[in-house]
């Protein structure tokens, strides 16, 4: 998205948020994949930052009593975002505009699938390019899926079979000590 239909757009969030949550909204940002490393190809991340002081606990504070003031209008706001903003993966409360103050995070992923086991990994630069080309590439359709695919594709070479049976046999051996 071009910075002058993103700067419109972002203009609309936030006179929605400001509707929704009156006087406790300071601003909101319409991030895109390449603003924020949490952001995948295609996704749009809105950042909501609130009115709070500027120490660490105000901050917690504001955050705490936002969510107990607003919390059947946060739902709300979350369920008719996507009718303004498509794409949208992710609404993000925050109390500051640092990145380590206290955060609600609202987010469309989830588990894709029964048997799923969530992992965190973190990532550098190169890993984040590499899963990002495969979603740009249409071989994935999210970060989460182009690893399953890559592991995929390790299962299949033969060499992956012995390293499994080595594995076996050293664990074997571990036991008879």
């Amino acid at each position: 998205m071009d910075q002058a239909v993103l700067g419109h757009v972002e203009q609309q969030i936030d006179g929605e948020a400001k509707k929704c949550f009156p006087g406790a909204v300071r601003r909101v940002a319409v991030l895109q994949h390449g603003d924020d490393p949490v952001i995948e190809p295609g996704e749009l991340l809105v950042r909501v930052i609130i009115e709070a002081p500027e120490d660490r606990k105000g901050q917690q504070q504001a955050m705490e009593a936002f969510e107990q003031a607003h919390g059947p209008a946060i739902k709300q706001f979350w369920r008719d975002l996507p009718a303004q903003l498509r794409g949208v993966a992710r609404l993000e409360f925050r109390s500051s505009d640092t990145g380590d103050c206290p955060l609600m995070l609202l987010e469309t992923r989830g588990l894709e699938g029964a048997g799923l086991t969530p992992v965190m990994a973190r990532l550098g630069p190169a890993d984040l390019e590499t899963l990002d080309a495969l979603i740009s590439a249409g071989i994935a359709a999210s970060r989460a899926e182009a690893v399953r695919w890559a592991l995929a594709r390790i299962r299949e070479r033969p060499a992956y079979a012995r390293l499994q049976e080595r594995a076996r046999e050293i664990e074997r051996l571990k036991t008879e000590f």
